[in-house]
């Protein structure tokens, strides 16, 4: 039986050994291990660069989960950005019916691709 990427990559963040943060960023909740690689909404930083996510929701360590109301004070994901990357292709179209009109345009976003360092509580 074969077991798909989103089913393993939940199983590996399950269990007491690991240890886990939930951040928000662009208005999207992320739940981040250290050594995850994540793409999130485009900044203009330099591959190399850190990057610190400090509106942490939950810390999960050893076991033990601290949640924020709403955020943990003092908690804060630091991040390494490993560079910009191209989302897929959207296209957009338009149509205007018996007037002859269509256009189709398309566009691909840029994203900043970044690998979690370390959660610190």
């Amino acid at each position: 039986m074969a077991t798909s990427a989103a089913e393993s990559s939940a199983a590996t963040m399950k269990g007491a050994a690991h240890e886990y943060a939930i951040v928000v960023d662009g208005g999207r909740q992320y739940r981040v291990m250290a050594g995850q690689e994540l793409e999130i909404d485009f900044r203009h930083l330099p591959a190399g660069s850190e990057l610190v996510f400090e509106d942490v929701l939950a810390v999960s360590k050893a076991g033990q989960l601290t949640l924020g109301k709403p955020k943990v004070k003092g908690a804060t994901v630091k991040a390494e950005v490993l560079g910009l990357v191209q989302g897929e292709k959207i296209y957009v179209q338009k149509f205007a019916r018996r007037k002859n009109y269509r256009r189709r345009t398309g566009h691909r976003s840029l994203a900043t691709k970044v690998r979690i360092a370390s959660i610190s509580a």
